[in-house]
């Protein structure tokens, strides 16, 4: 196939290709390439961009405006960009959803174009959406089960522990063989419940990174909505807080949510019946800052050094009994590292505990 067979095939490709390719040329701020695609995604005709390319910036969904004109500028100084998802605003005021894909192509006259593809991926996100819903309402309602489950567990096992103090010398043989298969029963099952939550965090952990742009605020408040929904049969009350209602950040919300899920079920365990447990956001220049308070019993002084670490001395049964295995804040240190974040507490013994998480915004 000669070049001229292959030039037609490729432009064959691109006219009929759903997503749409484009290229503008920074200088004269004029798209110099533009296939029909367009029309479909954006439901305006190629020829009113063509003519005036700024009416591009005002279909962008306000909330994203400055991420896009961030991420412009950062091109241009050869940032590179794989892939920018990002919302439109359309003639009817519906809004879509945008992969693009942008390139800075400098030719050999040294003139800078910003080429690329860009596709509609509203189906993609909605239904994505609608799964990390469920995955997040799915870990709350675990961790609340296990709540409920292992209290009530526990208080068996406590009472087969006295029934066999007080009858040890006066009870016949058989019974004590059935308060003692009470006790392993009871204590059996607790780890169970607690094996099964545990296993679900790392198998979160385990996966691959995706990183995607969400608002954290709706993220979170969607966890502790679910918890409210339980406040009576946890026996502790929960509130959210945030000083603003958008918060952009970019994360793989699998993990990260599960992060929140771990520390929300660890305050669980160790703040008594009555207790409170907040979670506040607050925007701090350039990043998120995320703040998550408890009235428990605290973590000891000789601990604080080590709390983080893999297999710590730190780690402690719940106020029911609940079992740890030490992981869980260490793979959640490390979650929030992988997120280019941080993450570091304070507290005092029966007064409360407070995690503190700073992540970047974009």
């Amino acid at each position: 196939m000669d070049e001229s067979s292959n030039f037609e095939v490729f432009k064959n490709l691109i006219r009929r290709s759903s997503k749409v390719l484009f290229s503008f040329d920074v200088e004269s701020a004029s798209i110099t390439f533009l296939n029909n695609s367009f029309s479909q995604i954006w439901r305006r005709t190629r020829e009113s961009v063509l003519a005036k390319p700024a009416i591009l910036l005002d279909t962008v969904h306000p909330d994203d405006r400055e991420y896009v004109e961030k991420t412009y500028s950062d091109l241009l100084e050869g940032i590179l960009k794989p892939s920018v998802e990002f919302r439109i605003v359309l003639p009817d005021k519906s809004v879509s959803w945008l992969l693009v894909n942008p390139q800075l192509v400098i030719d050999n006259q040294n003139r800078r174009f910003i080429a690329g593809i860009a596709e509609d991926i509203t189906t993609q996100k909605d239904n994505y959406n609608v799964l990390e819903r469920f995955a997040a309402k799915k870990n709350s309602v675990l961790e609340i089960l296990a709540h409920d489950l292992a209290g009530p567990l526990a208080n068996i096992q406590n009472m087969a522990d006295l029934l066999a103090e007080g009858t040890k010398d006066n009870v016949s043989p058989e019974t004590t063989h059935i308060i003692h298969l009470i006790r392993e029963s009871s204590a059996r099952n607790i780890c169970l419940i607690r094996d099964l939550v545990q296993q679900e965090f790392l198998e979160s952990a385990n996966a691959g990174m995706v990183k995607r742009r969400v608002n954290l605020c709706g993220k979170i408040k969607e966890v502790i909505d679910q918890y409210k929904e339980s406040e009576a049969h946890i026996n502790k009350t929960f509130t959210f807080t945030a000083t603003n209602n958008k918060f952009f950040a970019c994360i793989d919300d699998a993990k990260f949510m599960q992060v929140i899920n771990n520390l929300i079920s660890n305050a669980i365990k160790f703040t008594r019946d009555d207790g409170h447990i907040s979670i506040h956001l607050s925007d701090q220049q350039d990043t998120v800052f995320i703040t998550l308070k408890d009235n428990g019993i605290g973590i000891p002084l000789k601990y604080h050094d080590e709390l983080f670490e893999k297999f710590t001395k730190a780690r402690r049964e719940g106020l029911r009994g609940e079992p740890s295995t030490g992981l869980g804040m260490s793979i959640i240190k490390t979650i929030i590292e992988w997120h280019n974040g941080k993450i570091w507490f304070e507290s005092e013994e029966n007064v409360g505990t407070t995690f503190f998480i700073e992540l970047p915004k974009e």
